[in-house]
């Protein structure tokens, strides 16, 4: 008697590589979108809102600086921390825009434009602190991860 043997099972195709991939690239490219807008955005002044509505320079106006980077930095970082992961429910999908802004924002620091000044100078207090709070953006979304991890053991 010869056995008739049942065809190996059918492996179901999934989204779930789509979809983590997806998110990877989304997030990566928020970070690195949102990174060169804080950059930009640095510099702001309150007398800049009328000066750039005639073709100036941000940082061009009079008037004390304005910290619209720092708020963006940890408003967009804690956001784009929390989209990678809940998009790719992979932990490690924090990593890549982490990393990502983090360089930007290393290469803003330590490069000099074509006049010899930095895009990130030393003395520009509202940059450092973008820098600072932005990172910690991320820090603190992984570390109220790792917290929740602990709590469901």
């Amino acid at each position: 008697m010869t056995e008739v043997q049942a065809p190996a099972p059918r492996r179901k195709w999934s989204w779930e590589p789509v979809i983590v991939i997806g998110g990877i690239v989304v997030s990566i490219l928020a970070a690195f979108v949102t990174g060169v807008l804080e950059v930009l955005l640095t510099p702001l002044r309150a007398g800049d809102v009328l000066t750039i509505w005639r073709g100036e320079a941000i940082g061009s106006g009079g008037g004390p600086p304005i910290g619209l980077a720092i708020l963006l930095a940890v408003v967009a970082n804690y956001a784009i921390a929390w989209f990678a992961v809940s998009t790719t429910a992979k932990r490690w999908s924090l990593g890549p825009p982490w990393a990502l802004w983090t360089i930007l924002m290393l290469f803003a620091a330590g490069t000099r434009r074509s006049e010899g000044d930095y895009l990130i100078g030393g003395n520009d207090w509202i940059a450092l602190v973008t820098i600072l709070l932005g990172s910690l953006a991320y820090a603190i979304f992984s570390y109220r991860m790792i917290l929740k991890g602990f709590a469901r053991n």
